[in-house]
Protein backbone atom coordinates (compact mmCIF):
# COMPACT_ATOMS: atom_id res chain seq x y z
CA UNK A 1 0.00 0.00 0.00
CA UNK A 2 1.39 3.66 -1.15
CA UNK A 3 1.95 5.40 2.24
CA UNK A 4 0.22 8.61 2.29
CA UNK A 5 -0.95 11.18 4.98
CA UNK A 6 -0.65 14.62 5.59
CA UNK A 7 0.54 17.33 2.41
CA UNK A 8 0.61 14.91 -0.14
CA UNK A 9 0.82 17.22 -2.53
CA UNK A 10 3.42 18.98 -1.44
CA UNK A 11 2.14 22.49 -1.19
CA UNK A 12 2.77 23.08 2.67
CA UNK A 13 -0.81 23.97 3.20
CA UNK A 14 -1.29 21.02 5.54
CA UNK A 15 -4.05 19.01 3.72
CA UNK A 16 -4.45 15.48 5.24
CA UNK A 17 -5.43 12.48 2.93
CA UNK A 18 -6.72 9.24 3.67
CA UNK A 19 -4.39 6.48 4.46
CA UNK A 20 -6.36 3.83 2.81
CA UNK A 21 -7.87 5.64 -0.58
CA UNK A 22 -6.09 8.45 -0.65
CA UNK A 23 -8.89 11.18 -1.14
CA UNK A 24 -8.88 14.36 1.41
CA UNK A 25 -10.23 14.08 4.64
CA UNK A 26 -12.46 17.28 6.41
CA UNK A 27 -10.31 20.11 7.97
CA UNK A 28 -9.33 18.75 11.49
CA UNK A 29 -10.73 21.18 14.17
CA UNK A 30 -9.25 22.02 17.71
CA UNK A 31 -6.34 19.77 18.85
CA UNK A 32 -8.42 16.37 18.90
CA UNK A 33 -6.09 13.28 16.85
CA UNK A 34 -5.43 13.10 13.66
CA UNK A 35 -7.93 11.32 11.26
CA UNK A 36 -6.27 9.04 9.20
CA UNK A 37 -9.31 7.09 7.52
CA UNK A 38 -12.42 8.19 5.33
CA UNK A 39 -15.20 5.82 7.74
CA UNK A 40 -15.16 2.25 8.90
CA UNK A 41 -14.69 0.74 5.21
CA UNK A 42 -11.48 2.12 4.73
CA UNK A 43 -10.13 1.39 8.00
CA UNK A 44 -11.37 -2.05 7.27
CA UNK A 45 -9.80 -2.24 4.05
CA UNK A 46 -6.25 -0.90 5.27
CA UNK A 47 -6.45 -3.93 8.22
CA UNK A 48 -6.78 -6.30 5.52
CA UNK A 49 -4.21 -5.05 3.22
CA UNK A 50 -1.68 -4.93 6.65
CA UNK A 51 -3.05 -8.51 7.41
CA UNK A 52 -2.31 -9.35 3.95
CA UNK A 53 1.00 -7.85 4.13
CA UNK A 54 2.06 -9.91 7.28
CA UNK A 55 0.74 -13.05 5.24
CA UNK A 56 2.97 -12.36 2.58
CA UNK A 57 6.44 -12.00 4.33
CA UNK A 58 5.55 -14.72 6.62
CA UNK A 59 5.48 -16.72 3.49
CA UNK A 60 2.32 -18.95 4.43
CA UNK A 61 0.43 -17.86 1.73
CA UNK A 62 0.01 -19.08 -1.98
CA UNK A 63 -1.48 -15.76 -3.53
CA UNK A 64 -2.09 -18.34 -6.37
CA UNK A 65 -4.88 -20.59 -4.01
CA UNK A 66 -6.09 -17.49 -1.96
CA UNK A 67 -9.34 -16.49 -4.17
CA UNK A 68 -10.48 -13.23 -3.33
CA UNK A 69 -13.88 -14.83 -2.52
CA UNK A 70 -12.04 -16.90 -0.14
CA UNK A 71 -10.23 -14.04 1.51
CA UNK A 72 -13.55 -12.15 1.84
CA UNK A 73 -14.89 -14.92 3.90
CA UNK A 74 -11.71 -14.60 6.41
CA UNK A 75 -13.05 -11.44 6.38
CA UNK A 76 -16.38 -11.94 7.64
CA UNK A 77 -14.78 -14.67 10.24
CA UNK A 78 -12.86 -12.64 11.77
CA UNK A 79 -15.24 -9.57 12.12
CA UNK A 80 -18.63 -12.21 13.33
CA UNK A 81 -17.82 -15.25 13.92
CA UNK A 82 -22.09 -15.99 13.42
CA UNK A 83 -21.97 -14.52 9.96
CA UNK A 84 -18.78 -16.56 9.12
CA UNK A 85 -20.71 -19.70 9.97
CA UNK A 86 -23.66 -19.29 8.02
CA UNK A 87 -20.97 -18.40 5.27
CA UNK A 88 -18.77 -21.14 5.12
CA UNK A 89 -22.47 -23.80 5.75
CA UNK A 90 -23.77 -21.71 2.51
CA UNK A 91 -20.47 -22.52 0.72
CA UNK A 92 -20.39 -26.22 1.76
CA UNK A 93 -23.82 -26.54 0.36
CA UNK A 94 -23.14 -24.42 -2.70
CA UNK A 95 -20.12 -26.98 -3.31
CA UNK A 96 -21.91 -30.36 -2.60
CA UNK A 97 -25.09 -29.24 -5.07
CA UNK A 98 -22.30 -28.58 -7.52
CA UNK A 99 -20.96 -32.10 -7.46
CA UNK A 100 -21.85 -35.57 -8.43
CA UNK A 101 -21.34 -36.73 -4.68
CA UNK A 102 -23.20 -38.59 -1.74
CA UNK A 103 -26.65 -37.19 -1.51
CA UNK A 104 -26.52 -37.74 1.98
CA UNK A 105 -23.39 -34.99 2.29
CA UNK A 106 -25.52 -32.20 0.54
CA UNK A 107 -28.39 -32.68 3.62
CA UNK A 108 -25.70 -32.87 6.05
CA UNK A 109 -24.44 -29.67 4.25
CA UNK A 110 -27.84 -28.24 4.56
CA UNK A 111 -28.80 -29.04 8.05
CA UNK A 112 -25.93 -27.32 8.91
CA UNK A 113 -26.69 -24.61 6.73
CA UNK A 114 -30.23 -24.11 8.51
CA UNK A 115 -28.77 -24.38 12.31
CA UNK A 116 -25.85 -21.72 11.25
CA UNK A 117 -29.12 -19.94 9.65
CA UNK A 118 -31.01 -20.08 13.03
CA UNK A 119 -28.00 -19.20 14.89
CA UNK A 120 -27.51 -15.88 12.59
CA UNK A 121 -31.29 -14.91 13.30
CA UNK A 122 -30.76 -15.37 16.60
CA UNK A 123 -28.06 -12.46 17.11
CA UNK A 124 -29.41 -10.64 14.30
CA UNK A 125 -32.53 -10.40 16.69
CA UNK A 126 -30.06 -9.63 20.04
CA UNK A 127 -28.69 -7.13 17.61
CA UNK A 128 -31.85 -5.21 16.90
CA UNK A 129 -33.32 -5.63 20.57
CA UNK A 130 -29.95 -3.73 21.46
CA UNK A 131 -30.63 -1.03 18.88
CA UNK A 132 -34.08 -0.51 20.75
CA UNK A 133 -36.28 -2.10 18.36
CA UNK A 134 -39.15 -3.50 20.41
CA UNK A 135 -41.02 -6.95 19.93
CA UNK A 136 -43.73 -5.57 17.85
CA UNK A 137 -41.52 -3.89 15.65
CA UNK A 138 -39.23 -7.45 15.83
CA UNK A 139 -42.60 -9.48 15.22
CA UNK A 140 -43.74 -7.47 12.28
CA UNK A 141 -40.47 -8.28 10.23
CA UNK A 142 -40.94 -11.99 10.82
CA UNK A 143 -44.54 -12.48 10.50
CA UNK A 144 -45.62 -13.05 13.58
CA UNK A 145 -46.77 -11.39 16.75
CA UNK A 146 -45.03 -9.53 19.09
CA UNK A 147 -45.16 -12.69 22.03
CA UNK A 148 -44.37 -15.53 19.42
CA UNK A 149 -40.75 -13.10 18.53
CA UNK A 150 -40.57 -13.19 22.05
CA UNK A 151 -41.20 -16.81 23.24
CA UNK A 152 -38.75 -18.14 20.38
CA UNK A 153 -35.50 -15.19 20.70
CA UNK A 154 -36.23 -13.66 24.17
CA UNK A 155 -34.25 -14.43 26.65
CA UNK A 156 -36.37 -14.28 29.66
CA UNK A 157 -35.81 -13.74 33.43
CA UNK A 158 -36.69 -16.30 36.93
CA UNK A 159 -38.53 -13.02 38.91
CA UNK A 160 -38.59 -15.57 41.76
CA UNK A 161 -34.43 -15.83 41.15
CA UNK A 162 -33.58 -13.16 38.69
CA UNK A 163 -31.53 -16.11 37.04
CA UNK A 164 -31.76 -16.66 33.27
CA UNK A 165 -35.09 -18.86 32.10
CA UNK A 166 -33.73 -21.96 30.28
CA UNK A 167 -34.91 -22.03 26.63
CA UNK A 168 -34.32 -25.76 25.71
CA UNK A 169 -36.76 -27.61 24.74
CA UNK A 170 -37.38 -31.14 25.45
CA UNK A 171 -36.75 -33.75 23.08
CA UNK A 172 -40.02 -35.19 21.62
CA UNK A 173 -42.40 -32.24 22.40
CA UNK A 174 -42.73 -31.57 19.10
CA UNK A 175 -43.63 -34.96 17.78
CA UNK A 176 -46.02 -35.57 21.05
CA UNK A 177 -48.43 -32.67 20.31
CA UNK A 178 -48.86 -34.06 16.76
CA UNK A 179 -49.49 -37.72 17.86
CA UNK A 180 -52.43 -35.87 20.48
CA UNK A 181 -53.86 -34.07 17.49
CA UNK A 182 -54.06 -37.22 15.43
CA UNK A 183 -55.27 -38.92 18.43
CA UNK A 184 -57.87 -36.88 18.49
CA UNK A 185 -58.76 -37.33 14.69
CA UNK A 186 -58.79 -41.31 15.55
CA UNK A 187 -61.06 -40.61 18.93
CA UNK A 188 -58.65 -42.16 21.33
CA UNK A 189 -59.79 -39.79 23.83
CA UNK A 190 -58.61 -41.93 26.58
CA UNK A 191 -55.39 -42.06 25.77
CA UNK A 192 -55.12 -38.39 25.52
CA UNK A 193 -56.77 -38.20 28.89
CA UNK A 194 -54.13 -40.29 30.04
CA UNK A 195 -51.43 -38.16 30.09
CA UNK A 196 -53.03 -34.98 31.33
CA UNK A 197 -51.46 -33.75 34.49
CA UNK A 198 -54.44 -33.66 36.93
CA UNK A 199 -56.23 -30.47 36.89
CA UNK A 200 -56.59 -30.89 33.04
CA UNK A 201 -57.99 -34.81 34.18
CA UNK A 202 -60.67 -33.43 36.21
CA UNK A 203 -61.90 -30.98 33.72
CA UNK A 204 -61.76 -33.33 30.58
CA UNK A 205 -64.06 -36.91 29.96
CA UNK A 206 -63.77 -38.87 26.83
CA UNK A 207 -67.50 -37.33 25.88
CA UNK A 208 -67.29 -34.16 26.44
CA UNK A 209 -63.81 -34.42 24.09
CA UNK A 210 -65.58 -36.11 21.37
CA UNK A 211 -68.22 -33.99 21.42
CA UNK A 212 -65.93 -30.90 21.11
CA UNK A 213 -64.53 -32.26 17.86
CA UNK A 214 -67.55 -33.21 16.28
CA UNK A 215 -68.55 -29.55 16.85
CA UNK A 216 -65.33 -28.51 14.84
CA UNK A 217 -65.66 -31.27 12.08
CA UNK A 218 -69.18 -29.93 11.91
CA UNK A 219 -67.62 -26.47 11.27
CA UNK A 220 -64.42 -27.01 9.19
CA UNK A 221 -65.11 -30.69 7.68
CA UNK A 222 -62.31 -33.60 8.26
CA UNK A 223 -58.71 -33.12 9.26
CA UNK A 224 -56.65 -33.10 6.27
CA UNK A 225 -53.14 -32.50 7.19
CA UNK A 226 -50.58 -31.15 10.36
CA UNK A 227 -48.34 -28.54 9.15
CA UNK A 228 -44.75 -28.22 10.66
CA UNK A 229 -45.04 -27.98 14.79
CA UNK A 230 -42.89 -25.24 16.25
CA UNK A 231 -42.00 -25.86 20.43
CA UNK A 232 -40.99 -23.05 22.61
CA UNK A 233 -40.51 -22.63 26.20
CA UNK A 234 -42.73 -20.96 28.20
CA UNK A 235 -41.21 -20.62 31.73
CA UNK A 236 -41.42 -23.76 33.52
CA UNK A 237 -43.76 -25.10 30.51
CA UNK A 238 -42.81 -26.13 27.01
CA UNK A 239 -45.69 -25.01 24.48
CA UNK A 240 -45.62 -26.47 21.15
CA UNK A 241 -48.22 -25.00 18.10
CA UNK A 242 -49.12 -26.28 14.60
CA UNK A 243 -50.88 -25.59 11.73
CA UNK A 244 -54.00 -27.79 11.51
CA UNK A 245 -55.77 -27.82 8.26
CA UNK A 246 -58.86 -28.50 7.78
CA UNK A 247 -61.36 -29.99 4.53
CA UNK A 248 -62.89 -26.24 4.70
CA UNK A 249 -60.55 -24.37 6.84
CA UNK A 250 -57.67 -23.75 9.18
CA UNK A 251 -56.89 -23.55 12.48
CA UNK A 252 -54.16 -23.57 14.74
CA UNK A 253 -53.61 -26.62 17.35
CA UNK A 254 -51.59 -25.91 20.47
CA UNK A 255 -50.44 -27.96 23.66
CA UNK A 256 -48.60 -27.61 26.72
CA UNK A 257 -46.20 -29.21 28.66
CA UNK A 258 -45.60 -29.34 32.24
CA UNK A 259 -42.06 -29.98 33.57
CA UNK A 260 -43.02 -33.02 34.04
CA UNK A 261 -43.91 -33.71 30.68
CA UNK A 262 -47.77 -34.06 31.26
CA UNK A 263 -50.63 -32.28 29.16
CA UNK A 264 -51.40 -29.24 31.06
CA UNK A 265 -53.33 -27.38 28.04
CA UNK A 266 -55.10 -27.87 25.19
CA UNK A 267 -57.12 -26.27 22.46
CA UNK A 268 -57.50 -25.19 19.02
CA UNK A 269 -57.95 -21.39 17.91
CA UNK A 270 -58.56 -19.89 14.45
CA UNK A 271 -55.71 -19.21 11.94
CA UNK A 272 -53.86 -16.05 11.81
CA UNK A 273 -55.25 -13.91 8.76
Amino acid sequence: MADRGIDRDGDGDGTETCLACGRVLPARLGRGRRRRYCDARCRDAARRERVRAARRRAGDVKEGLTTGVRQEYVDIIEKDPVAGRAAAAAQRLIEEFGRDGSAQAAVTAARDLAAAADAALQAAVDRARSAGQSWREIGDVLGTSRQAAFQRFGHPVDPRTGTPMSRDVPAGAADRAVTIFCWHNEGRWAEIIAQMDENMRARHDPDLMAGAWARLAGMFGRLERIGEPFASRTGDDTLVEMPLHFEAGDARGIVRFSRDGQIAGMGIRPASP
